[in-house]
C-alpha cells in the first residue's frame, strides 16, 4: 500500500455528518471559504458544491415573471438617463490603436564549461560554490550522471542548478544517490525538466536522508506527477525541518495547506535557531 492509500485509509470511517454537528457558526462559514478551492468545471461535483453561494438574502418566494418583466419596465421608464461624457456628434474624430507587441529576447546562452565544472568539482575546489548548468540542453546524459557521482563527495559547492536541461529520470535518480552523500548543498533546483513521478518520487525519498538542503525545487516538470506525488511532497516538508524553501505549485488543496502550514513551522524554527 502506498504512502498515500495509508493516509486515505485513516478518513474512511469518519462520520462526516457528526464533525458537521459539531461545528460552530465561525468554523462553518471557514469550511464554506475551503470549498471555494473546489473546481467549478468539475462535473462529478454537485451542483450546489460548484458554485458556493454568494449571497445572505432570505428567499423571497417562487419566480413571478410577470411581476418582473412589469418591475423591469418600470425601472426603464423612472431611471433617468446618465448623458454622455464626450457628446456624440456622428463625427469620427480617430481610430484606437493596439499596443504593439514587444518582443521578449531569448535569455543570453549559459556560458559554463561543463567539463570544467565536472573537473572543478572532482578536485573538490573551495572556490567553486555554485553549480549552475540552467538552459544548456545538450549536456550528454553520462557527462551529467558524472557530475552528480562527483558531487557526493564534494564539500564545497552549495548550490547546484539544473534548470532546463532536458533531465530525465536517470539525472533524478543521480540527483537523489547525490543527495544521500552530499552534505553541502543547501540549494537544489530542478524545475523545467522531463522528469516523471517516479523520479520525483526518488528525490524526495532521498531528501528526507538529508539535513542539510534547505531549498528545494521542483516545479514545471513535463507531465503533472500526480496526487500522490504531491502528498509526498507535502510528507516530505512535514518530515524535514531543514527544508524553509520550496518550489512547486500544488493542483490539490489538500497537500498545499499541509505543505504551507510545514513551511511556516520550519522558518519559524530556523528563526529560532538563529537567535540562541
Amino acid at each position: 500500500m502506498s504512502s498515500y492509500q495509508k493516509e486515505l485509509e485513516k478518513y474512511r470511517d469518519i462520520d462526516e455528518d457528526e464533525i458537521l454537528r459539531t461545528l460552530s457558526p465561525e468554523e462553518l462559514e471557514q469550511l464554506d471559504c475551503e470549498l471555494q478551492e473546489m473546481d467549478p468545471e468539475n462535473m462529478l461535483l454537485p451542483a450546489g458544491l460548484r458554485q458556493r453561494d454568494q449571497t445572505k438574502k432570505s428567499p423571497t418566494g417562487p419566480l413571478d415573471r410577470d411581476a418582473l418583466l412589469q418591475y423591469l419596465e418600470q425601472q426603464a421608464l423612472e431611471v433617468k438617463e446618465r448623458e454622455d461624457l464626450v457628446p456624440y456628434t456622428g463625427e469620427k474624430k480617430g481610430v484606437v490603436q493596439p499596443d504593439k507587441y514587444k518582443p521578449v529576447p531569448d535569455e543570453p546562452p549559459n556560458p559554463a564549461n561543463i567539463e570544467e565544472i565536472l573537473k572543478r568539482v572532482r578536485s573538490n575546489d573551495k572556490e567553486l560554490e555554485e553549480v549552475n548548468l540552467n538552459n544548456i540542453q545538450d549536456i550528454p546524459i553520462p557527462m551529467l550522471s558524472e557530475l552528480c557521482e562527483a558531487m557526493k563527495t564534494n564539500t564545497y559547492v552549495r548550490s547546484f542548478s539544473l534548470v532546463a536541461t532536458r533531465s530525465g529520470d536517470p539525472i533524478a535518480n543521480a540527483v537523489a544517490d547525490m543527495l544521500r552523500e552530499n552534505r553541502s548543498v543547501q540549494s537544489l533546483n530542478i524545475e523545467s525538466n522531463f522528469i516523471s513521478s517516479i523520479g520525483l518520487m526518488a528525490v524526495l525519498k532521498a531528501v528526507r536522508e538529508n539535513d542539510t538542503l534547505t531549498e528545494l525545487r521542483v516545479d514545471n516538470q513535463r507531465q503533472w506527477p500526480g496526487d500522490a506525488v504531491e502528498m509526498e511532497m507535502a510528507t516530505v516538508l512535514e518530515q524535514c525541518p531543514s527544508i524553509v524553501r520550496f518550489g512547486y505549485h500544488f493542483t490539490q488543496q489538500g497537500p498545499r495547506a499541509r505543505a504551507a502550514q510545514a513551511m511556516t513551522r520550519n522558518n519559524e524554527l530556523r528563526r529560532q535557531q538563529k537567535k540562541r
